[in-house]
Parts: structure tokens; C-alpha cells; sequence
């Protein structure tokens, strides 16, 4: 019989972390509704001789992540002033974990290094809403993973 992955060991997407750390201060994020970090490897087309089709071969790669969050904080807002004010452009590392102790995964952590904000929201109301939020995007140049789920049995 085939080994199936129990419904238990899905993450559950609430139980979470993350840290930002800005010149030195470690903030939690708690603020954070949604995030997501990627990473888009840049590929070369290889000519080959004697195929009709290119090979390809990876050449770099560019890290990007993207979130919404409560808007009820101005540490954002605080790096978008310091630039527009001093051309001061400061990066800083995000930390998010994964844990969700229901499942036989266990942790994961990622560490993204050197982040830089795209840009943002300076002010907002809606007099229709529950809440504000707002959108977070950015880049990031490095990242490590000290953490790592654990392979499930059967995989």
C-alpha cells in the first residue's frame, strides 16, 4: 500500500513568527496578516551544436517577498522618511519560522538578509472598513535556512 501524507502534518498558515531587524533592533512583526519570500533564478539560453533546441544554465538569481499587514505601525514609514529626508536607504533581515507543533514536520526557520523596501503606505482611512491594512513588498539580496522541516515518514 502507498504511504500517504496525514492531514495533521499540513502547517497550519496561523502558526508562524517573524522578526525584523532594523539597525540593530529586533522587532516582532506580529502586524503580518500574509508574507511570502521567493526567489526567481536568472537562466542563460546555450546554444548547442547540433540540436534544433537551447540548453539553459542558471546564471544568478533574484530574491523579492511580499506581504499585507495591519496598518498600525509606522517602523515602514520611519525607513521611507529617513530616505526621502537623508537618502539614508536602510536594509535590514526579516526571520520567519514556521511551527506548527501538531505536525511531524516540525520548524522551519528562513533568514532574508539584507531586505530593502520598495516602497509604501504613507497615510489611509476607510471609513467602510473593519480594519486597515496595508501592502508590504521588497527585495533581498542573501538568505539562509537554520531551520529545516523534518522529511515526513514515507517520503
Amino acid at each position: 500500500m502507498t504511504k500517504t501524507m496525514n492531514a495533521r502534518d499540513a502547517v497550519s498558515g496561523a502558526l508562524a513568527e517573524c522578526y525584523v531587524t532594523i539597525s540593530g533592533r529586533r522587532y516582532r512583526f506580529m502586524q503580518l496578516i500574509n508574507f511570502q519570500s521567493s526567489i526567481i533564478k536568472e537562466k542563460s539560453e546555450v546554444p548547442i551544436l547540433g540540436r534544433t533546441g537551447k540548453g539553459h544554465k542558471s546564471a544568478g538569481w533574484k530574491g523579492s517577498f511580499k506581504g499585507r499587514a495591519h496598518y498600525n505601525q509606522s517602523v515602514i514609514r520611519q525607513l521611507l522618511l529617513d530616505y526621502k529626508n537623508r537618502g539614508e536607504d536602510v536594509y535590514f533581515d526579516i526571520q520567519v519560522t514556521n511551527d506548527d507543533p501538531g505536525s511531524a514536520v516540525g520548524r522551519q526557520t528562513v533568514v532574508h538578509k539584507n531586505c530593502n523596501i520598495n516602497g509604501g503606505t504613507l497615510a489611509r482611512f476607510d471609513a467602510n472598513a473593519d480594519f486597515l491594512d496595508e501592502n508590504i513588498e521588497g527585495t533581498f539580496d542573501d538568505w539562509e535556512m537554520p531551520e529545516r522541516f523534518t522529511l515526513l515518514e514515507g517520503m
